[in-house]
């Protein structure tokens, strides 16, 4: 045989006749073009249940926002305040933490390394939006572990026929005051004077309310004061209430949402609770004639202003997309999504934006904002805090009962918290 060499044009012959044969195009059609398409990213999001409009209200907002983002899921979970935290335990043991949660206390996360800088996520068009006096109670040293959610003020809310049948023609604004109003409405017949929220729920709320209201509070100068004189002296005012059959009979088993239909129904004079009360007692209770006053301070004490913030946290997971996260984030607080969401649930936005938009219109709204930017606020940024809540929650019925004084147990509580923040 002898060796032929290819010469310039039948080489190109050659490749052309391979390539139509591996392609299956005409040297005239142009190749085909592979797209590289975005990769999928998965949100979980455990959310917390303020009233039965959440769950619809962040259902249709999740449908929305995977329309205009087809490459994100948000698996979406919204549970009770009862359940929630038995919830994303659960997911944090299996190694499957929420990347985004709604809850009321983030810093033991922090400190236990469970959490993403939400600095590192939050657009800084949502930054600039967000109260700074809010958004720096969710920061530790130069760490912005969680943002802000969304806000309450607490105010005493009462039943207005209860009040006038029974004679009190004001809300009362001290205690001296409060135990007089409770003694008129006990008097009646037809309801219990003041409710009292002892369970899992509101604890540490009604400890604050007179911890604070007596002069006092839960920490000083990064040290826990839990067994202060004035505190042992406002834990003593509201057992002492209860003893007087002054207060709903069962402050450590009916909630504060329950209460609050009691007083709807006509069975309970009044009851501190957050804002919210206006949008979601009147819609179930529309004939109800109610009003709104202080929280009841010691006398001789300043008037007292309580705020609470709810926040949201993401945790460290093998698949967390921040650029996902940020565009959700931007969806969530929304102008528009945002002012609907806090409307129907009648909580207090913590946006400036809708913040000024909604005090423009709404005297009440301003009056609200007004209260919050002053007000006391749980330490939520002490690591301690999630431990004392949970221990605090088992101490009512210890009190009430007389298996514990108020000193005794303020006691133990100050030296679990002690205790607890040296570890």
């Amino acid at each position: 045989m002898t060796k032929r060499l290819l010469t310039g044009a039948g080489t190109l012959a050659i490749a052309a006749s391979l390539l139509m044969l591996f392609t299956g195009c005409s040297p005239s059609e142009p190749a085909p073009i592979i797209e590289n398409k975005e990769q999928p990213s998965l949100i979980r999001f455990v959310a917390a249940e303020y009233s039965s409009e959440t769950k619809p209200l962040l259902e249709e907002l999740v449908r929305q926002f995977e329309i205009q983002n087809p490459t994100i899921e948000v698996e979406l979970q919204v549970a009770n305040w009862d359940i929630l935290s038995g919830i994303y335990t659960a997911m944090i043991s299996k190694n499957q933490p929420p990347d985004l949660l709604n809850t009321n206390a983030y810093a033991q996360f922090a400190s236990d390394g469970l959490l993403n800088d939400m600095g590192d996520i939050m657009s800084p068009e949502l930054k600039q939006k967000i109260y700074p006096n809010l958004l720096e109670k969710d920061r530790m040293g130069d760490v912005q572990y969680a943002v802000p959610y969304v806000a309450s003020v607490r105010n005493m809310y009462y039943n207005q026929d209860l009040f006038e049948e029974a004679g009190i023609h004001s809300p009362p604004k001290t205690w001296s005051e409060l135990k007089t109003a409770a003694s008129r409405i006990v008097k009646t017949g037809k309801a219990t004077g003041f409710g009292v929220d002892l369970t899992d729920n509101e604890t540490q709320a009604y400890l604050s309310y007179f911890f604070f209201g007596s002069g006092g509070g839960w920490i000083k100068d990064g040290k826990w004061t839990i067994n202060s004189p004035e505190n042992v002296q406002g834990l003593s005012f509201l057992k002492g209430l209860f003893d007087a059959k002054l207060t709903d009979p069962e402050p450590t088993v009916t909630t504060r949402d329950e209460k609050q239909r009691v007083l709807g129904d006509g069975k309970l004079g009044m009851l501190i609770s957050g804002n919210y009360f206006t949008s979601v007692v009147p819609r179930e209770f529309p004939n109800l004639r109610w009003g709104v006053g202080p929280i009841p301070v010691k006398d001789g004490e300043a008037p007292l202003s309580f705020g609470v913030q709810d926040m949201l946290v993401s945790f460290k997971n093998e698949h967390t997309d921040t650029a996902a996260l940020s565009k959700f984030l931007d969806f969530l607080y929304d102008d528009g999504r945002y002012e609907e969401f806090t409307r129907r649930e009648g909580l207090l936005p913590v946006t400036s934006t809708v913040g000024q938009k909604l005090a423009a219109s709404d005297a009440v709204m301003k009056n609200e904002l007004a209260a919050l930017e002053k007000a006391q606020f749980y330490p939520i940024q002490e690591p301690a805090w999630q431990s004392i809540m949970d221990t605090a929650r088992k101490l009512g019925d210890a009190v009430l009962f007389d298996r514990m004084s108020p000193k005794q147990a303020l006691d133990e509580l100050q030296h679990f918290a002690e205790a607890h923040s040296t570890k």
